[in-house]
Parts: structure tokens; C-alpha cells; sequence
């Protein structure tokens, strides 16, 4: 894709947001590269998937202001609601996301790292929601997924006066799970990446499944969820493998994704 690159890396895909001279901007081609690479993804052979951007300087620095300054209201809502079913697809994709946030997420960049799973950043990170001093709302899921992620305070304040907040009040709200030196970012998702590709595959899914189906339900219904994706594992070949492997007092000959 002319905008995104996927390369594969043992069971680790790595997606890269691929317009630095823009930032990583995000417009119409760039999403619908990234949709495309979303599409191609083997489930099967892909059991962790990181997203970056590209350059030292941004992850993604938000959609593009040019382009969407001549929209009209029609073309607005369907500019959102384009973007929104794509980081809907991404949040859903049936395998661990880590977004490593090299840089400035600003806006839909922001929106795109809050769809992936697990968030960490280097420490020249800047995360903001600045839609209202451009005169519209956030659109790509900014005011939902902030306010599940930092809480409602927090989200109201950041996307309420447009204020960014840097890679260590990031941390320290909750919206990234680690922040480390720039160089050391990747090398760290690729260690987290790979760790959770060492372990059974569809119980990592399942675990997924059950949080995301389990999140905003009731505890009763979420328990349910849990005990039916529980079941789920049992009678694969990981699981026989996994609980034999503890009893016998060795280490898993490698899980099979069956």
C-alpha cells in the first residue's frame, strides 16, 4: 500500500503509517490503506500485530485539516463515519494490537492508538484531542474511548480546552502503559509482541473476546461472557499441551494455534 506497510515478522505483523513529509496525517487514501492491510491480515499465521508511524517525529499527527476544510456537513458525517468503522475494525480484530506511539498523536492519531489494545510510547510522545480549536469534535472515537481510558474528568478537560498532555502525564493517567527513550520504543514492542505470540493463540484471542464482549456489561452478563469463552479453550490441542507441559515439570514444546 502506498500509505501503510506491513511486514511480517516471525508471528508478529508490524503496520506503518507511511506519510511522514505530512506527519502521518491521516486523509481518505491513507485510511483506506490501512484498511486494506487490516483485510490481509492472516489471523492464523499473525499472532500479534504492533502499529507505528513512520520518522522520529509522529505517530499520527491527525487527519488531514486541508482536506477536510472544504467539506460539507454531508461529507463530514461520512468522513467520520469512515474513520470510525475503521478503527471499529481494528479494536475488533480478533488478535492483541500494541500501538507504539513514536511521536506527536494528535487527534485522529490519538483515536487510532486508543483502538489498539495496549498503548506504548517513546518519551517525545504527545497525545491531544485539539478538534474543538478547529471548530469541530472529535470524530474517530476521541470521545468515547478517552473517557473509558483516563476517565471522564480527564477526557473532558483534555478534549474540552484542546490540551495535549506529554508521553509522562500520558503514563501516569493511564493512557499508555509504558513510556521509553525513542530508540528503545520498537525493540519493546517487539518484546511485548512476541511474548504474547509465545502463548497459546486462541486463548489470547479468547481472553480478548471475553474483555472486549465483557467491558461494558453488568458483572453478571460479564461473568457469562468469561465462562463461555473459558469453555472455548478447553479440548484444543494448545490447551492439552499447555496443562501437560506444567504437570510434567518442562516447558511447552510450542503452541500449534489448534
Amino acid at each position: 500500500m502506498g500509505f501503510v506497510t506491513y511486514e511480517q515478522e516471525g508471528y508478529v505483523g508490524i503496520v506503518t503509517i507511511n506519510r511522514p513529509k505530512a506527519l502521518n496525517a491521516l486523509n481518505t487514501e491513507v485510511l483506506k490503506d490501512l484498511e486494506t492491510v487490516l483485510d490481509s491480515i492472516d489471523i492464523n499465521e499473525t499472532r500479534a500485530v504492533i502499529i507505528t508511524g513512520a520518522g522520529e517525529k509522529s505517530f499520527v499527527a491527525g487527519a488531514d485539516i486541508g482536506a477536510m476544510s472544504k467539506m460539507t456537513k454531508e461529507e463530514g458525517a461520512a468522513f467520520g463515519k469512515f474513520g470510525n468503522d475503521i478503527f471499529l475494525k481494528l479494536e475488533s480484530l480478533p488478535i492483541p494490537t500494541i500501538a507504539a506511539v513514536n511521536g506527536f498523536a494528535l487527534g485522529g492519531g490519538n483515536e487510532l492508538a486508543m483502538s489498539c489494545d495496549i498503548r506504548i510510547c517513546s518519551e517525545n510522545a504527545v497525545f491531544g484531542q485539539p478538534e474543538v480549536g478547529l471548530g469541530i469534535t472529535p470524530g474517530f472515537g476521541g470521545t468515547q474511548r478517552l473517557e473509558r481510558l483516563v476517565g471522564t474528568g480527564k477526557a473532558k478537560e483534555m478534549i474540552y480546552s484542546a490540551s495535549n498532555i506529554k508521553a509522562a502525564e500520558a503514563y501516569r493517567v493511564g493512557l499508555v502503559n509504558a513510556v521509553y527513550p525513542l530508540e528503545e520504543l520498537m525493540p519493546a514492542a517487539k518484546k511485548l509482541a512476541n511474548k504474547i505470540a509465545s502463548n497459546a493463540p486462541i486463548a489470547v484471542r479468547n481472553c480478548k473476546r471475553a474483555i472486549t464482549q465483557g467491558y461494558m456489561s453488568d458483572m453478571p452478563h460479564a461473568a457469562e461472557v468469561e465462562e463461555k469463552w473459558f469453555g472455548e479453550c478447553f479440548e484444543t490441542e494448545d490447551q492439552r499441551e499447555g496443562m501437560a507441559a506444567f504437570l510434567e515439570k518442562r516447558k511447552v514444546e510450542g503452541f500449534k494455534n489448534k
